[in-house]
């Protein structure tokens, strides 16, 4: 009997020792398989077809350095080049953003890349995070999809083209790294 409870230890206590490092491994192979590719958000504020267009804010909103409390809808093309008349639309970006801080241009990004062309049509991701807009690269995370993307994971990198003080158009190259 005490043969057999001294061996019943030795097994648990090799498989509590063992067990962390095969799951250690196991994620360290699991880091490969994204898909990655970019493309180009067009949010145009002004003009005659404007596709970001503030639907709520707060009532100090408007006297705020950052825009604090001011909530968007958007409905932007997505291409694969930074000038529309360059490069093709395969999607739209779908949702809305959020100006969520009040000493920098911090964004909460809530949105779909619905896919309506090229090798992606029919799929969607959905995004999710912060975006400080005035920094050069930002990450978000990739939180789900449909289609191709079904329960998909990964992250965006938002880099600005364009930031749209002239134009009305901010252009802002996504680089997609997915894995579904």
């Amino acid at each position: 009997m005490a043969t057999t409870t001294a061996a019943t230890v030795l097994l648990l206590c090799a498989f509590v020792v063992l067990a962390p490092a095969s799951t250690t491994t196991a994620a360290a192979a699991d880091d490969g398989g994204f898909t990655t590719f970019k493309l180009y958000f067009h949010d145009i504020v002004g003009g005659t077809s404007p596709t970001a267009i503030r639907i709520a804010q707060a009532p100090s909103s408007n006297s705020s350095s950052t825009f604090f409390g001011a909530v968007v809808a958007i409905d932007d093309p997505l291409t694969t080049a930074p000038a529309r008349s360059s490069g093709d639309e395969v999607g739209r970006a779908q949702g809305t953003y959020t100006f969520a801080d009040r000493k920098t241009f911090g964004l909460l990004m809530a949105m779909n890349f619905v896919f309506t062309a090229g090798e992606h049509n029919g799929s969607s991701l959905a995004i999710l995070g912060r975006n400080q807009v005035l920094d050069d690269v930002r990450e978000m995370s990739i939180v789900g999809g449909s289609g191709k993307f079904r329960m998909a994971r990964g992250y965006v990198q938002a880099h600005t083209v364009d930031s749209g003080a002239t134009s009305g158009e901010t252009v802002v190259q996504y680089t997609v790294n997915v894995k579904a």
